[in-house]
């Protein structure tokens, strides 16, 4: 299994309820906390709607991210693109690139929330053909082409950038949920994938389908795609153990359901838990669960399921919510820093394999052992103070410390 990268999904999901400016300022906290861990990527959305999804522009928070960050790449997952002139992206998206110091991800996607489209006066059955249309020419763009391009939604005239991206070549992604539509699309531009649907049973299912989607349209476009840029989300919430991560998560888990997915969005199938319990067993605890709530052993096992299922990706990328309070959230993502990643990139490997050789071949260490005792038997003084080292039984000694039991015993 190759190493894997890891980050996080910021859409973000706030219950409402907390004041909006501390909220962002925590949500800014968070990227820095994931920067600290060594996280690989952090992503955030844009959404204008339903109260829960309050970062309206992904590009303006991803700049204040990029101030308290130092290497951890900025995603944008996603600029919905049929909300917005693509020469206005172009220029915003290489701003931010030279702003955040080459660490931007361009993600994107047609938009997520139908009441965002209404309000903007989008019909829907347009958005992922314009999200193609302005993919294309924001490429040419990016590639310092000077553009002519008339639509029945914009206009550009001899159109090209003054500042092109600080990166050579700006990593493109787009969103796929359970349609072939996103990965079509990545296909046809050699772009990443940002793979939300894999947050539910349905899209874990299709993602062995999905990423041939992607093969396919490549191919006839004439383009590649790789795996190591197919991002696939997972929902969790770690602790030490399964009962406190059942503890922390459980009522955050159904207000989140409850209010949002069912009592906002009103996604066809869903139906409200009765309790917490409920909650935790039907997220996390039914054949094919798409959801961890327990320990970082729990996590791995379902990332290198995962891993198996798909055929192989490059990143992971952890949903971030509030099932739980601030602290214990906070603590969820240092475990999966701390004992996730390292058990899933095989870091710790060299570790086990050091300390199991010295217990195979203790044997042949003994001999350093009597070099140091040959040397103290040797020494009036050294010798008697062997006797009060036997009987203070020092607690640290180092690999080569004589065993002064056996000499005492003369050796047998």
């Amino acid at each position: 299994m190759a190493r894997l990268k890891f980050g996080a999904f910021l859409a973000p999901h706030h219950p409402i309820g907390e004041h909006p400016m501390l909220q962002l300022r925590s949500d800014l906290k968070f990227a820095q906390q994931l920067d600290e861990l060594g996280f690989d990527e952090f992503w955030c959305g844009e959404h204008h709607s339903t109260g829960w999804e309050v970062i309206a522009s992904p590009e303006l928070f991803l700049a204040a991210a990029a101030e308290r960050t130092h290497r951890i790449r900025l995603g944008t997952g996603v600029v919905s693109l049929p909300y917005h002139h693509p020469f206005n992206v172009a220029q915003r998206m290489v701003q931010l690139d030279h702003m955040s110091g080459g660490r931007v991800i361009f993600g994107s996607g047609p938009g997520a929330l139908p009441s965002d489209a209404y309000m903007l006066g989008i019909d829907p059955m347009t958005q992922r053909d314009r999200q193609d249309e302005a993919i294309g020419v924001i490429k040419r763009l990016f590639a310092g082409e000077r553009v002519t391009h008339e639509s029945d939604w914009f206009t550009l005239k001899d159109a090209r950038l003054q500042l092109f991206p600080l990166q050579e070549d700006m990593p493109f992604a787009v969103a796929s949920q359970v349609s072939p539509s996103g990965m079509t699309l990545a296909g046809k531009y050699g772009a990443g994938v940002l793979s939300i649907g894999s947050m539910s049973t349905q899209g874990l299912l299709a993602l062995p389908t999905q990423w041939k989607f992607a093969e396919e349209s490549a191919a006839k476009h004439g383009q590649t795609v790789d795996r190591k840029n197919w991002r696939v989300v997972m929902t969790w919430h770690i602790a030490e153990t399964r009962e406190q991560a059942r503890k922390e998560a459980g009522e955050g888990l159904m207000r989140w359901h409850n209010e949002y997915n069912v009592g906002t969005l009103m996604r066809p199938g869903a139906v409200a838990y009765g309790s917490p319990d409920e909650a935790v067993d039907q997220t996390a605890f039914v054949e094919g669960a798409a959801s961890v709530i327990g320990t970082p052993d729990d996590l791995v096992k379902s990332i290198r399921d995962l891993y198996q299922l798909s055929g192989g990706f490059g990143t992971v990328i952890g949903f971030a919510h509030d099932w739980a309070n601030r602290e214990a959230t906070a603590r969820s993502w240092d475990l999966v820093a701390r004992y996730v990643i390292p058990e899933v990139n095989g870091l710790l490997e060299g570790y086990r394999t050091s300390r199991q050789y010295v217990i195979d071949h203790r044997e042949s260490f003994e001999r350093a052992g009597a070099a140091v005792m040959n040397k103290i038997m040797s020494h009036e003084g050294a010798a008697a103070a062997l006797q009060e080292t036997m009987r203070a039984r020092t607690a640290t000694t180092g690999g080569h410390t004589p065993d002064l039991e056996k000499a005492k015993g003369g050796g047998k």
